[in-house]
């Protein structure tokens, strides 16, 4: 018998969930906020798992970036509940990696479709790995000529321009990718934590790089001969699999990015990068959270100017939102930071 999850605040629409679900054969587990849902999740190991975006506590992105960095629940199946139906709101969820959303209220049919067609696909893609020869090798062991490097506070890994010679993976650490402006602003594309892999847009395009990669703390940094990695691509299915689902999460999120830019104040544009910093470095972004980041660096998430991110910030301050000593940023109030009007 199949396991569901239903994380979800509204009493009646998880009950309901549940009598859908169990007449349907499944065994069905509840959670009527975000951190309970992810100890349940973390406990349990459901087959799926159906999420409530807006909860108190931890909201459901918060829920799906939690369960994403753990390995035991990252390749669970994960369907958005949602109210809202506009699209800047789908597209963030399906580029932190959901799998499906459900728009309510929602039809029975077209709910029990949705699970029933998550559940076949995941098993049918644990299948096909299972018959890989990739699924039988640690990834660690398919580049046999990578190597490490250390990397200083503000060391470029490499810049905007040249000719890729490496794929990167972040061992330890924090990187930023930016890009500047005509006017020579810089621009925060992404941030990077432990695990990721960078670079391999410009080695799969054969074109040269179109951002910088520079080291917010001192990084270990593992390079991986392109050579070595368009071999492994060409050959192991399920690597190639993942790099491609990479490749199309990071330009839905390029795209919300560009949304966000284009009609969001400078106020909630700041804020959005206070909260994006402690979605990327903490498992617990609703707990406070405090890291050392330029103010350039702040702007360049927030996509304004310096004076305007430090602005924002003494207005934060003022709120009670977030304490700021030298460099150093603490989010007190990460719900509040996340939700109130701006």
């Amino acid at each position: 018998m199949k396991t569901i999850l239903v994380i979800e605040d509204n009493y009646e629409i998880r009950e309901n969930l549940r009598e859908i679900l169990e007449l349907d054969g499944y065994k069905v587990s509840t959670a009527e906020d975000g951190k309970i849902g992810v100890s349940i999740a973390y406990e349990e190991l459901p087959d799926l798992i159906l999420c409530d975006i807006m909860m108190p506590n931890l909201d459901g992105y918060g829920v799906l970036h939690m369960l994403s960095r753990n390995p035991q629940t990252m390749q669970i199946p994960f369907i958005f509940l949602t109210a809202k139906t506009e699209k800047v709101d789908i597209r963030k969820g399906m580029s932190l990696g959901a799998d499906d959303y459900i728009v309510k209220p929602f039809d029975e049919l077209d709910l029990l479709t949705a699970v029933e067609n998550r559940l076949k696909k995941f098993e049918l893609i644990q299948e096909v790995a299972g018959n890989t020869r990739a699924a039988s090798i640690k990834e660690e062991d398919l580049f046999p000529n990578k190597y490490v490097k250390n990397y200083d506070k503000k060391e470029l890994i490499y810049h905007e321009g040249e000719t890729p010679t490496n794929v990167y993976q972040l061992e330890s650490g924090k990187i930023k990718l930016t890009r500047l402006s005509d006017d020579g602003k810089e621009m925060v594309l992404d941030l990077l934590k432990p695990g990721d892999y960078f670079g391999y847009w410009s080695v799969l395009q054969k074109e040269n790089t179109t951002e910088n990669a520079e080291a917010l703390e001192t990084c270990k940094v593992i390079h991986i001969p392109h050579s070595d990695f368009l071999e492994v691509v060409q050959n192991e299915n399920e690597i190639a699999s993942k790099f491609i689902k990479m490749l199309s999460n990071n330009l839905l999120v390029q795209q919300y990015k560009i949304v966000e830019l284009a009609y969001n104040s400078v106020r909630k544009r700041v804020a959005s990068a206070l909260i994006q910093l402690a979605d990327k470095y903490t498992d617990d972004p609703t707990q406070p959270f405090s890291m050392a980041v330029s103010r350039e660096t702040l702007a360049g998430i927030a996509g304004t100017s310096v004076e305007s991110a430090i602005r924002m910030l003494s207005e934060f301050k003022s709120d009670g939102l977030v304490e700021v000593n030298k460099a150093t940023i603490k989010i007190i109030h990460y719900d509040k930071l996340k939700n109130a009007p701006y």
